[in-house]
């Protein structure tokens, strides 16, 4: 879990798997934990050479998806649950593992631009919701804010007038999901024109949401700053979940018990006809090295 907190510190992404459920003979134990990055590499233990191409596949696939999976591995799967994905393990020691595989995605970043009281109540509310909340307040440190913007960054100006323009032109073509100006529309139109002349282009232009926040009739900062993030609340919902760039795995079948293995970690491998095959066990290797003709289909 130290890992886990120094992945979150650094936002890498990776998923969580835990063990829930043993049936023995099985090397793990419930409450074991792995995480699996985005590259496919595993640290922890869920189970041994059986589980594990398994565990990685599938967490690869919540990776992309965004969404929490529960699997079980059984050499005889008679299982009807709801919402649960099965595999069939054939290894020889047999056992059965249920596992659930969480993602851990790194925080939404509210990008907050200016000094104002409101940038602080947006700071407060932002932390509560959830974001990972960064203030830039000076002029000077502009040309650090597309540093700053990720993928699922979330941006607001609330310069007041003071430097509007500079900051948008700084932010408005980056690849933050929303970008909005504390501002009247008069306001938001003289600061339009100016983007105008610096060639920003009017897709970029036409992106910026102003005035900022849902109409609640709101006054104080904290009323602005609740219908600020309400906003982008309801903006995060409704559009389709960011994904992780995930490796695809990478699968060879044992052609002895037909269990999915890794080649890039694979301990147990035999050549044939020139052909490197990978097994999930020694004992599956040697039972192939006895008669390999056996196992590779005709003409193969």
């Amino acid at each position: 879990m130290e890992r886990a907190a120094q992945l979150r510190e650094r936002r890498t992404p990776f998923a969580l798997a835990t063990v829930v459920r043993v049936e023995r003979p099985s090397s793990a134990r419930p409450g074991m934990k792995a995480l699996i990055l985005a590259d496919g590499v595993l640290e922890g233990w869920v189970g041994g050479s059986c589980a594990h191409p398994v565990v990685v596949t599938e967490a690869l696939q919540v990776l992309r998806e965004g969404t929490p999976r529960f699997i079980s591995l059984s050499p005889n799967p008679q299982d009807d649950r709801d919402g649960v994905i099965h595999h069939t393990i054939t290894c020889h020691s047999g056992g059965s593992l249920d596992i659930y595989i969480e993602p851990v995605l790194a925080r939404p970043v509210l990008l907050l631009v200016g000094e104002a009281p409101l940038v602080g109540a947006l700071s407060e509310m932002g932390g509560l919701l959830g974001f990972d909340v960064q203030v830039a307040g000076l002029p000077l440190a502009l040309d650090e804010l597309a540093q700053r913007v990720t993928a699922d960054t979330w941006i607001v100006v609330a310069t007041m007038g003071s430097y509007d323009e500079e900051a948008l032109e700084h932010v408005v073509g980056s690849r933050a999901r929303y970008v909005s100006l504390v501002a009247s529309r008069r306001r938001a139109e003289t600061v339009f024109a100016y983007l105008e002349s610096k060639s920003v282009p009017p897709e970029q232009i036409q992106r910026v949401k102003v005035p900022a926040g849902l109409d609640i009739g709101a006054v104080t900062p904290e009323e602005i700053a609740l219908s600020i993030l309400a906003e982008i609340v309801q903006h995060r919902r409704s559009v389709v979940p960011l994904s992780v760039e995930a490796a695809e795995a990478q699968k060879a079948i044992d052609p002895i018990c037909g269990m999915s293995v890794d080649p890039a970690t694979a301990e147990h491998t035999a050549e044939f006809r020139g052909v490197r095959y990978y097994f999930c066990s020694a004992h599956c290797r040697r039972t192939f090295e006895r008669e390999p003709a056996t196992y590779v289909p005709a003409g193969a």
